[in-house]
């Protein structure tokens, strides 16, 4: 996996328009060498911006276990930065989904990282024409699992749940348990409407319960980091479960009232916590609704 090819190349041709326009604008490009930043989360957890989705970086007993791999060409950015904290090798990847700014340096690291995700991920990602190369091949997973793994033990145990679809199909939330923080990936990207990649299973009426069963069956976590914003809270996790049942319920009451995709978003006022909340793909996201509605 070369992470060679542009955002476009990764994700299937269906979802260019939804997820490169909204992360292009995100993340413009920079002339010269990819550089990353680095944060620290935790003790021994880190978090890595810049060229796509957040990367954590993880420095268990043996070795560095990664969350996410940003776009294609940025896996010097990122190793770069894990070097500043650590001389240990990368021994795991954990994609969060099948989003070319989510595992797009993965073919950088050695053939001998292990690369972990949902199932329906590992499907999703077979399908990516950026791994057609046998070349390429060795940035596919090596593990997979179904609703719940944990990965590696003891004081670096890492859990793994999978509880439906939302952004995608195959949404992954990393909780690091003994440090209480969970890397939320992109079903909770921000305080913001979503990208519902129903090319890659997601879904706008299925996302509120997703949300609703992990903030019920997550227990311990107190810090998240999301899929693209700043480390924020499980309280602001929870929050957004809230924000996106009211629009997925006000959105759906207007659809059976009959009303536009217009007036369903000239109606839909989001509560005064949500106020700050970039709104930005609510038409984009009331359309979709509409058509999983049949309407």
């Amino acid at each position: 996996m070369t992470r060679a090819g542009v955002l476009g190349a990764i994700i299937t041709a269906g979802t260019v328009a939804m997820v490169a326009v909204p992360y292009a604008a995100q993340q413009p490009a920079a002339a010269g060498p990819n550089v990353a930043q680095i944060e620290k989360v935790k003790d021994n957890l880190y978090m890595i911006t810049g060229g796509g989705g957040n990367t954590a970086a993880f420095v268990a007993g043996n070795g560095v276990v990664l969350v996410d791999t940003k776009l294609a060409n940025w896996g010097q950015a990122i190793l770069d930065k894990v070097r500043t904290v650590t001389d240990t090798p990368i021994t795991h990847i954990i994609n969060t989904h099948t989003h070319g700014d989510h595992v797009g340096s993965n073919e950088f690291f050695d053939p001998k990282v292990e690369i972990i995700v949902q199932e329906n991920t590992a499907a999703n990602m077979a399908k990516m024409p950026v791994f057609a190369e046998p070349a390429k091949k060795h940035g596919l997973s090596d593990q997979s699992f179904k609703d719940k793994l944990t990965v590696l033990g003891g004081n670096d145990a890492i859990d793994l749940y999978y509880f439906g679809p939302a952004h995608t199909n195959g949404d992954t939330f990393v909780v690091f348990r003994n440090l209480r923080v969970m890397h939320a990936g992109d079903a909770f990207s921000g305080p913001n409407n979503p990208i519902l990649d129903t090319n890659n299973g997601g879904t706008g009426l299925g996302y509120p319960a997703t949300l609703a069963k992990a903030a019920a069956g997550i227990k311990g976590v107190e810090t998240v980091i999301p899929g693209h914003s700043g480390v924020t809270t499980w309280q602001a996790f929870v929050d957004y479960g809230e924000f996106m049942k009211s629009f997925v319920d006000t959105v759906s009451g207007a659809a059976k009232a009959g009303k536009s995709v217009d007036q369903a978003v000239a109606e839909f006022k989001p509560a005064d916590k949500f106020k700050a909340y970039n709104l930005t793909r609510a038409t984009a996201n009331i359309e979709t609704i509409y058509r999983e509605l049949g309407r």
